[in-house]
């Protein structure tokens, strides 16, 4: 079997606040909060969840740019593996070398001073991974015909584009010095629903010509069954479900889940659908609910919801969920011999 190219297992991102001088008690900011999972050399890994449930720290932390309070994180290149929790210094070169961003917000993510020559050929020069300028100019133009933008754009500067132009620079950027995994945080968010298309058609023929494995951020569900391979579902700083994305959009098994596609308006406006409510904004990451954290909101939620953390359950081999319902069902269905065995489970894709 394949070996993943980004293994993480247990990540934990906590922000201390307050404190000192007439401030209080200090508190603990938990946006994430034991996260777990893998992703494969060519596979496109989407996480979903609401606005605070910690995805875009998910992959700020993958890549270093936001303190791993506890947990590993490896990102596996050719035959060496970077451990990134550990990372200092050089050794962040090299993961920025292998491991890239593109960011939400095609507008504030690009220097107004520089042109889009000097924006695309940055990283070259800052990882010195090029000889000359002739040859950095080189990689240049060929990201950018990648990226179908035209040559003649490589002299102007941002302000004379719009949105879409601006991400597909922003994108070149990330490619030019030949990553093997992407972050996209939104990457699609800030642009219109046309653009949004041609955008995700490029991402997917670079993702197909180049190989890339792609962490992507979203809340668009739409867009991610369209996009993604894999999906992972987040709460509140812990991931609640992971699944193929067909799996997860056909039988969703975490009460969350269900209700986050419950939400999909559908193509007829006159067709009926079930929608299941939720009660409630989602609690604080300073103190979050004891017991499953989706309990306050749950529809289903029973009493040991409340004050027992669910276990997190295979359902089958590439589906996996944290639910006491669902665990109690898959606990009566499942040989005795093999329940130990899944209790010892951790999530995969």
């Amino acid at each position: 079997m394949t070996s993943p190219i980004v293994s993480v297992r247990d990540l934990q991102v906590h922000y201390p606040i307050g404190g000192g001088f007439m401030k209080g008690k200090p508190q603990t900011v938990r946006a994430v909060d034991g996260v777990s999972f893998e992703i494969y050399p060519g596979q496109i890994f989407g996480l979903v969840g609401e606005s605070g449930s910690g995805k875009t720290t998910v992959g700020r932390a993958i890549l270093k740019a936001a303190p791993i309070t506890h947990g590993e994180v490896t990102l596996r290149v050719a035959d060496t593996a970077l451990h990134v929790d550990q990372l200092r210094g050089d050794g962040l070169k090299a993961l920025r070398r292998h491991a890239q961003m593109i960011f939400q917000d095609p507008y504030a993510s690009l220097s107004p001073r520089m042109t889009v020559r000097d924006i695309i050929a940055e990283p070259l020069e800052a990882m010195k991974l090029t000889r000359n300028r002739e040859e950095t100019d080189r990689r240049v133009r060929e990201v950018a015909e990648k990226c179908r933008l035209n040559l003649e754009h490589l002299r102007r500067f941002p302000h004379a584009f719009s949105g879409g132009q601006r991400q597909r620079i922003a994108i070149a950027r990330a490619l030019v010095s030949n990553p093997s995994f992407l972050v996209a945080d939104e990457a699609v968010a800030a642009l219109d629903v046309s653009i949004q298309a041609n955008i995700l058609n490029l991402l997917k023929s670079l993702q197909q010509d180049m190989n890339l494995a792609f962490m992507f951020i979203s809340h668009d569900l739409s867009v991610v069954a369209h996009f993604c391979d894999v999906v992972a579902v987040m709460y509140l700083g812990e991931i609640v479900e992971i699944a193929p994305t067909h799996k997860l959009f056909s039988q969703p098994a975490h009460p969350y889940t269900q209700a986050l596609l419950s939400a999909i308006p559908p193509l007829d406006p006159d067709a009926k659908r079930d929608r299941v409510q939720l009660s409630g904004e989602i609690p604080s990451p300073i103190t979050p609910p004891t017991g499953c954290r989706f309990h306050t909101r749950c529809p289903v939620a029973q009493p040991a919801c409340q004050t027992i953390k669910p276990e997190w359950t295979q359902i089958s081999g590439d589906h996996g969920v944290a639910c006491h319902l669902v665990a109690d069902h898959v606990d009566s269905t499942v040989p005795e011999h093999l329940q130990e065995q899944k209790k010892h489970a951790m999530p995969e894709c």
